[in-house]
């Protein structure tokens, strides 16, 4: 395990010539061997910091130092130590899944002797053998996903940068990626930086969070920690009839504090404050209601705390 496995990054900034600054003088640590997760909506920056962190993006101002190395003044240097599974997997139609790792091993500049081997070996790290030798037109999403991944690891990086890994992929795909990405970095010791829009998935694999939000990082932590400091769980009332909403407002807002709109019927908790005092108050108003749902505080929670709204994507999530 290196000690140069982190990632440093000092007021990064980047600007296109229409528009707001695309990243806006963001700070960032990354320890060896961390999974951190890069949270935010589409076009928060996201992608763009990860092509800066690449060197695929020359930034307009600020510093990054990607395994020990300059992203911009030592750019071959950062290439070597890094692999990357990025938005646009560009992987051709007409050629095997091994093909592409037969490729990849020799623009890695594995030496000859050891290609085959790793090919192999990435093959079977991604579940791939038996569709090895298939032409990739013919490959699901999840597939073409998992192979991305094992052309990301073949020259054994030190650090992997993934840009929403298992956006448009099922449900068993996307946890059978998380259990991969999370053994890299726990037998291997790789420093994973994760760009994602599902808070689910910072939840189950980051060990630390950081949300971006129109290129500014508006918070960071550990999710539990986050989640703490957002701290008191919340209520969703949902009404027997719909002209009791202004009523149901009323009463919760003697307990709490409304989430999204006040018809939403959802409202944060305020300190001792239980499920049975909200019951008792409904109850002694008269108010008959359907369904009352304690929630404890999630990514999502933090997220609409931070940035005064819901991510996107994050509600379809849940029904999966």
């Amino acid at each position: 395990m290196h000690d140069n496995n982190g990632i440093q990054v000092d007021g990064l900034v980047r600007e296109f010539k229409k528009g707001p600054r695309a990243v806006d003088g963001i700070e960032l640590r990354v320890e060896p061997g961390e999974i951190y997760g890069f949270l935010g909506p589409n076009g928060a920056g996201k992608s763009t910091t990860v092509l800066m962190l690449t060197t695929l993006l020359p930034p307009t101002a600020g510093t990054a130092v990607v395994g020990g190395f300059d992203v911009v003044r030592q750019g071959p240097q950062v290439r070597s130590v890094i692999g990357a599974a990025l938005q646009e997997a560009a992987l051709d139609p007409l050629l095997t899944g091994r093909d592409h790792l037969r490729l990849q091993t020799m623009l890695q500049a594995i030496p000859k002797h050891e290609r085959k081997a790793r090919q192999q070996e990435q093959l079977e790290r991604v579940g791939l053998t038996e569709a090895a030798d298939r032409k990739v037109g013919g490959y699901s999403g999840g597939m073409k996903r998992r192979l991305d991944l094992a052309l990301a690891l073949v020259h054994r990086p030190r650090i992997l940068f993934l840009d929403e890994p298992t956006t448009g992929l099922d449900p068993q795909s996307r946890t059978a990626l998380w259990d991969e990405v999370a053994r890299l970095a726990r037998e291997n010791g790789v420093t994973v930086f994760l760009t994602t829009q599902y808070l689910e998935e910072a939840d189950v694999l980051a060990d630390r969070v950081g949300i971006i939000d129109q290129g500014r990082i508006v918070a960071e932590g550990t999710p539990s920690a986050l989640k703490a400091e957002i701290g008191r769980p919340s209520v969703q009332i949902t009404p027997t009839s719909d002209d009791d909403r202004p009523r149901i407002a009323s009463v919760l807002s003697r307990f709490g504090t409304p989430l999204g709109t006040q018809s939403d019927l959802r409202f944060r908790l305020v300190e001792d404050v239980g499920l049975a005092d909200v019951v008792r108050g409904l109850d002694s108003d008269g108010i008959a209601v359907d369904e009352v749902e304690l929630h404890a505080p999630t990514l999502d929670d933090v997220f609409l705390a931070k940035t005064g709204r819901s991510l996107e994507g994050a509600a379809d999530e849940d029904a999966t």
